[in-house]
């Protein structure tokens, strides 16, 4: 899901650090469609992305002055969009439940995929595994499973090779995987987890 950075996206982003609407406005035009999409992967619904893409932009906003110190706003921007999507699942556990238990409902083309899962336990589970990947894992799975980077370009952010970004890729998957099975977590939503985004 990589994405081509504006040509004038540094003096853009040192505009918008100043407080510049303009450029804020150029920058919102060019990335809102990204945000949305991987939103949408994310959360599973257009709706609740639309509301990823206003509050990960207000955040930017709001959080201006620190833009003249990112190298890489794209990789920045994935970042923000996970982990606001992360929070409203995490909100959305605790208001959705049915007979006590909380539950994410899967649409009609999920039917071979488990239809009922405990998501405030899977986001913990899954929280809690990424906590503890070694850097450099961490770093692999987020740019190149949860940004959609492809191993060459995740290899030029981390400044290493591709060869030894796909070493550290099946050692990230390979841990998350197991410490899901150890939590009790089904194939069948470990495949979901992995597989459907």
């Amino acid at each position: 899901m990589a994405i081509k950075p504006l040509d004038n996206e540094t003096e853009l982003l040192a505009k918008i650090a100043e407080g510049d609407h303009i450029a804020f406005s150029e920058l919102f035009t060019y990335y809102r469609k990204y945000v949305f999409s991987f939103g949408s992967r994310l959360m599973r619904s257009e709706e609740v992305a639309e509301e990823v893409v206003q509050e990960v932009f207000t955040k930017i906003w709001r959080g201006r002055e620190k833009l003249k110190t990112i190298d890489n706003f794209a990789g920045y921007l994935s970042i923000l969009v996970r982990n606001h999507s992360f929070d409203l699942l995490r909100q959305l556990a605790r208001q959705q439940k049915t007979g006590g238990e909380i539950v994410l409902l899967f649409s009609e083309e999920d039917n071979s995929t488990q239809n009922e899962i405990d998501y405030r336990e899977t986001v913990r589970i899954l929280d809690e595994v990424l906590d503890v990947l070694p850097e450099q894992q961490r770093r692999a799975y987020t740019l190149c499973h949860l940004e959609g980077l492809k191993y060459e370009e995740a290899a030029t952010i981390m400044n290493i090779s591709a060869t030894t970004v796909n070493y550290h890729m099946k050692l990230a998957l390979k841990n998350i995987r197991q410490h899901l099975l150890k939590n009790g977590l089904s194939y069948q939503i470990i495949l979901f987890l992995f597989y459907k985004f």
